[in-house]
C-alpha cells in the first residue's frame, strides 16, 4: 500500500458544480453548513484517501501530512466561521486536532496563514459518518473555536487529527463526485503538504485523483448592514401600526 494514499489512480476532470445554500446539513454539526465538499462516494470507482495525520507513523510539526481544501465565500457575504471539520478514514482516536485557514495558496506556495490553532477536549469532536472503505471506518473530526469573520474570497483550510503515540493511520476521504455537497466547488484546487513525504504545498492531484476532499465549514452568514437597516425599518413601521391601533 502506498503510504500517502490507498491507490494510484489516473487523473480525471470533473465539472465544477456551483450550489449556494446555508441550510443545515447532517455533516455540519454545529449550526449551519456554510460549505461542504461532499461525501465519500462508495460508488465512485476512483474513491480514495490521502494522508492527513500526525501520529507515531507519519509525524511532524505541527503535522506529518495535511490536505488543504479550498472553499469560496461568495461576493457580498461575510461568514462567521466557528468550526472546520474533515471526514477521514482513520484507525486511531485523536487526542487533539490542528487546524488552519489560509489564503493565496498555489503550487509550491502556502500563501498567507490567517487562522490556526490546536484543539482538545470539548473543542474536538470525533464521530462516525456511517461509511467505511479500504478496511477503515470513516469519522468526522471537528475543530471548534471562537468564531471569526471572513469576507468574500477563496480560502483553504486544513484539519489534521493528532495522536502522537498512536500507530494507526488517517486519510482524508476524497469527494470528487460532490455527493451531497454544499457551496461553490472548485475542482482541482486542493493541496497537499508534508515534510514527512517531501511534499511542499503541491496540488493534491499530483498525488492521484484528489480534486476535492470530504469536509467542511460551519458557522453563520453575517447579515449585511443594508439588510439590518431594512429589518430595523420594518420593525419600526410595524411598531407604528400597533401604536396607531392602540390609540384608537
Amino acid at each position: 500500500m502506498n503510504m500517502k494514499k490507498f491507490a494510484i489512480l489516473s487523473v480525471f476532470a470533473l465539472i465544477a458544480v456551483p450550489c449556494l445554500t446555508t441550510l443545515a446539513h447532517a455533516n455540519c454539526p454545529v449550526q449551519n453548513c456554510l460549505w461542504y465538499g461532499g461525501d465519500l462516494d462508495l460508488n465512485d470507482p476512483n474513491q480514495n484517501g490521502l494522508a492527513n495525520e500526525n501520529d507515531a507513523i507519519v509525524s511532524g510539526n505541527p503535522y506529518g501530512a495535511a490536505t488543504y481544501q479550498s472553499f469560496v465565500i461568495p461576493k457580498g457575504q461575510t461568514w462567521d466561521i466557528e468550526s472546520v471539520f474533515t471526514n477521514n478514514l482513520i484507525s486511531f482516536t485523536p487526542t487533539s486536532g490542528y487546524y488552519e485557514i489560509r489564503s493565496g495558496m498555489s503550487e509550491g506556495n502556502g500563501g498567507t496563514l490567517l487562522l490556526s490553532g490546536m484543539v482538545t477536549g470539548q473543542d474536538l469532536s470525533f464521530n462516525p459518518t456511517g461509511r467505511s472503505d479500504f478496511g477503515y471506518t470513516e469519522y468526522e473530526v471537528d475543530a471548534h473555536f471562537k468564531s471569526v469573520d471572513f469576507g468574500p474570497g477563496t480560502y483553504w483550510y486544513a484539519m489534521v487529527p493528532i495522536c502522537t503515540t498512536c500507530n494507526g493511520r488517517s486519510f482524508n476521504s476524497n469527494a470528487n463526485t460532490h455527493l451531497n455537497s454544499v457551496g461553490i466547488q472548485e475542482d482541482g484546487d486542493s493541496f497537499f503538504n508534508s515534510g514527512f513525504f517531501g511534499a511542499n504545498y503541491t496540488n493534491a492531484n499530483n498525488e492521484g485523483v484528489f480534486n476535492n476532499f470530504s469536509g467542511g465549514i460551519d458557522g453563520t452568514i453575517v447579515p449585511e448592514p443594508s439588510s439590518l437597516i431594512m429589518l430595523g425599518s420594518g420593525l419600526l413601521a410595524a411598531a407604528g401600526v400597533v401604536r396607531r391601533r392602540l390609540s384608537r
